[in-house]
């Protein structure tokens, strides 16, 4: 960590790196994000090697981005890692203290309790700053896993189907009226609804809406591959032809 950081410090001084040098926190924003992401895939994978190696290039977001605050004299990475520290033990007291949390929803609720406590929040609501900048999916997960905790909640997966077949209704009806506004609510209501089936079957919906993504990839380029062999080409063979290629596909994967 020591020679990490010398090096993010020396690329960030004079005569180190133009682009490190340019860098400031809204610039790497969506390189933070970014990074997340490839470690989610490297993890997918099941490769230590590649987990590893993504792992090491989100941890230089931290480093860098206190790196550019010592700079600027507002905090470094020491203050990063001495907060988080005081954090963990602050929020463990099961741990670190004379608190007993059992089980994991007893320590997520505790943590909760602590974390609103912490900053002021008790008037603001339950749900106040929950997951805000996370994508839209991952952020209804996390909403309706947090009015969970205060047993605002389906008993189990059953009523949730019942309530997606209540929301597809009424988007159909909806997009029969040619209701534009309406149609975006009801679609979003209805997405919010499979997101609460996904959590209620134990699912991460944005794990599976990326395993689907990649599955569609992988058959469309089958289909790809399949006309080519039959001398077609995308935009040339009919809707039936592709249809049935991709039929074909998917009953072997």
């Amino acid at each position: 960590m020591t020679r990490l950081r010398y090096v993010v410090h020396r690329l960030r001084a004079p005569g180190g790196c133009p682009w490190d040098q340019e860098q400031t926190h809204e610039t790497l924003i969506p390189h933070v994000l970014e990074e997340a992401y490839e470690v989610v895939d490297a993890i997918r994978s099941g490769d230590p090697a590649q987990i590893c190696d993504e792992l090491g290039d989100l941890l230089l977001q931290p480093v860098l981005h206190a790196e550019i605050a010592a700079g600027a004299g507002t905090f470094d990475l020491d203050a990063v890692a001495t907060g988080l520290t005081e954090k963990l033990i602050r929020r463990h007291p099961h741990v670190f203290g004379e608190a007993e949390a059992a089980t994991s929803d007893a320590v997520l609720t505790q943590w909760d309790a602590i974390k609103r406590q912490e900053k002021g929040s008790q008037k603001e609501g339950l749900l106040h700053g929950v997951g805000n900048g996370l994508p839209a999916l991952m952020r209804a997960q996390k909403l309706q896993k947090k009015a969970a905790r205060v047993k605002f909640d389906w008993p189990d997966a059953a009523p949730v189907f019942g309530k997606i077949r209540e929301e597809a209704a009424e988007l159909e009806e909806a997009v029969a009226k040619g209701e534009t506004a309406a149609v975006e609510e009801e679609l979003g209501d209805l997405l919010f609804s499979v997101v609460n089936l996904a959590r209620k079957l134990g699912i991460e919906s944005e794990a599976a809406l990326a395993a689907a993504n990649e599955k569609f990839v992988r058959r469309f380029h089958a289909v790809e591959e399949a006309l080519v062999r039959d001398g077609k080409k995308l935009g040339e063979a009919s809707l039936e032809e592709m249809d049935a290629a991709w039929d074909a596909i998917k009953k072997k994967a």
